[in-house]
């Protein structure tokens, strides 16, 4: 899909949520301009998943860093990865289980069971089961990657702290919603449920107003 396509589906999706949902019109208008865009690169960004998870997004950028540093050419790849083992993992700074969750997606990504370039091809679950199939990648995770590097317009990733109290704010609840409020009221949003979930984490950070703006798959 060219760059394009995407500011005509993020033109549609604006328009839509503001004129279905009057408190999301006013989200919209204090958020701005929606700058999510898809980054075509899977591997690398199933990399910075794992890596980041239960970390400080500095911390995880500087152990990313030094994965970068360490492969022949700077680009993290399936290939450049392979002929690193447990130990070389390690002293780039990747705990235990991180080490083997990305021994584990190279080895699947290499032997031919998982396909990322099949992704692009599928419907959202079959993407989220083939991808929570590889150690230390879970749903939330499959959601992310289907938000920030395929971009596919109608997730709702419920088990993210981040919307759940962006709705909260938005909406001036008391509590912080189940994830079985959040999916009934993500239902007014279909079908642009990601656009919404964006705009949820934008007023949250405005809220908070010491985040930045997630552009790529990390929790905050």
């Amino acid at each position: 899909m060219q760059t394009s396509s995407y500011t005509d589906v993020i033109a549609a999706a604006t328009a839509y949520l503001s004129g279905i949902d009057p408190i999301m019109k006013d989200v919209i208008e204090r958020v701005g301009p929606c700058s999510l865009h898809p980054d075509p690169d899977i591997f690398n960004a199933l990399i910075d998943a794992i890596i980041s998870q239960q970390i400080s997004v500095k911390a995880a950028d500087a152990i990313m860093a030094r994965v970068r540093a360490a492969m022949p050419d700077g680009k993290v790849t399936p290939e450049n990865l392979l002929p690193f083992d447990f130990e070389q993992l390690r002293t780039l700074g990747l705990s235990t289980p991180k080490a083997r969750y990305i021994l584990n997606l190279v080895e699947h990504v290499n032997s031919g069971q998982l396909q990322l370039e099949k992704l692009f091809e599928l419907d959202d679950e079959e993407i989220i089961n083939r991808l929570t199939a590889v150690k230390g990648i879970g749903r939330w995770t499959a959601e992310m990657c289907l938000i920030f590097v395929l971009m596919r317009p109608d997730v709702l990733p419920v088990d993210d702290l981040g919307f759940l109290e962006g709705i909260r704010f938005a909406y001036q609840l008391a509590e912080r919603p189940t994830k079985k409020e959040a999916l009934e009221r993500g239902e007014l949003w279909r079908p642009y449920r990601t656009f919404a979930t964006w705009y949820m984490w934008g007023i949250r950070r405005i809220a908070v107003k010491n985040e930045r703006p997630r552009t790529r798959i990390v929790s905050l």
